[in-house]
């Protein structure tokens, strides 16, 4: 399945490897990649490389290891949850500011509204009230709660692909939140109504006035982090 390694950081290359032979289709997820010794000779690589590179694809939610007479590495599909924190750990290093964030956000969320209209279920439309519920019953108001509203709406379109990348946005977008509230400590409480009338819009399946509230909404968080 696999040609010997013979240039570039070794571990690296066997990752390399074997990403490229999941993305091609020899590997799916549950199949079970060769043993330690089989990839080694394989690979023409010493084990202790095979062991780093496994590591590393492991880490990255690639392969589960599994141990005992039926252990072994296998593929498996990485959950959504360790691809969304990978993308927002790259958001967060790079020095994403809070603007360049809502802006981002205004070309997002106001693009998916349409869809989660039309695809929200009624857990759904729960899920977004129960979110609610919950900042109504807060002391104060907590961006958490707000970054996860926003998450949540994501999910209402049922594409994994705009669920991930909200993921992704969730962290960044707390943040922000926390600078618009020292720019104005109402701004969250404000908000939280504007959540409320968006969760009660995609309920209705009226996607104009969600994209109403979401653009006042969006467009008084960009004026207090420019």
């Amino acid at each position: 399945m696999f040609e010997p390694v013979s240039t570039g950081r070794v571990s690296g290359e066997i990752v390399g490897r074997i990403k490229a032979a999941i993305r091609a289709g020899a590997l799916a997820p549950g199949d079970q990649l060769p043993a330690e010794r089989d990839l080694t000779k394989q690979l023409g690589v010493s084990r202790v490389s095979v062991r780093d590179a496994l590591r590393m694809l492991e880490a990255n939610g690639l392969i589960e290891v599994r141990v005992g007479a039926r252990g072994g590495a296998f593929v498996t599909a990485p959950a959504p949850q360790l691809v969304g924190e990978s993308l927002a750990d790259m958001l967060l290093l790079a020095d994403v500011g809070a603007a360049d964030v809502t802006e981002v956000r205004m070309i997002f969320e106001l693009g998916l509204l349409e869809l989660a209209c039309e695809r929200a279920t009624e857990p759904d439309v729960a899920a977004l009230h129960e979110i609610c519920d919950r900042a109504d019953a807060a002391p104060e108001y907590d961006p958490a709660l707000s970054a996860e509203f926003h998450t949540m709406l994501a999910r209402c379109t049922h594409n994994e692909a705009l669920a991930l990348f909200a993921l992704a946005l969730q962290a960044p977008l707390a943040s922000s939140l926390q600078r618009a509230r020292a720019a104005d400590p109402q701004a969250g409480r404000v908000g939280a109504l504007e959540h409320r009338a968006i969760a009660v819009a995609i309920g209705a399946r009226d996607a104009e006035t969600a994209r109403r509230i979401m653009a006042e909404h969006l467009g008084r968080t960009a004026s207090r982090v420019q």
